[in-house]
C-alpha cells in the first residue's frame, strides 16, 4: 500500500530549520540532509507500516547518517508527518501537535 506523504506546517518549519544549522555547519551539508529525508519519505510512503506505532500510533522512522527522526502517523487515505525531530530533544515537543 502506497499513500502520500504530507507534511504539517510546524513539519516543514523543522525541516527548514535543521537545513539552515547544517548549511552553517558546511556548505552542502542541508542538501545532504534533505537528501537523507527524501529517503526516509519515499520509504515511509512505499510502506507505511514498516515501522511500528508508538505514542498515539505515532510512528518513528530515524533518518540515516543524521540524529533526525521523522515523526507521523497512517491515516486512511495519506501519511501524516508530525515532526522532523533531533533525536536528543523533549519528545513531549513534538508530542504537543498530536
Amino acid at each position: 500500500m502506497s499513500l502520500p506523504v504530507i507534511l504539517s506546517p510546524e513539519a516543514e518549519q523543522d525541516v527548514e530549520a535543521a537545513t539552515s544549522w547544517y548549511d552553517a555547519q558546511r556548505i552542502g551539508l542541508g542538501q545532504t540532509f534533505l537528501d537523507r529525508l527524501k529517503d526516509a519519505l519515499n520509504r515511509i510512503g512505499t510502506m507505511p507500516e514498516l515501522y511500528a506505532p508508538g505514542w498515539r500510533d505515532i510512528r518513528p522512522c530515524p533518518l540515516k547518517r543524521f540524529p533526525f527522526i521523522v515523526y507521523y502517523r497512517v491515516l486512511a487515505d495519506r501519511v501524516q508527518v508530525i515532526a522532523v525531530f533531533h533525536g536528543s530533544r523533549d519528545p513531549s515537543a513534538w508530542q504537543s501537535r498530536a
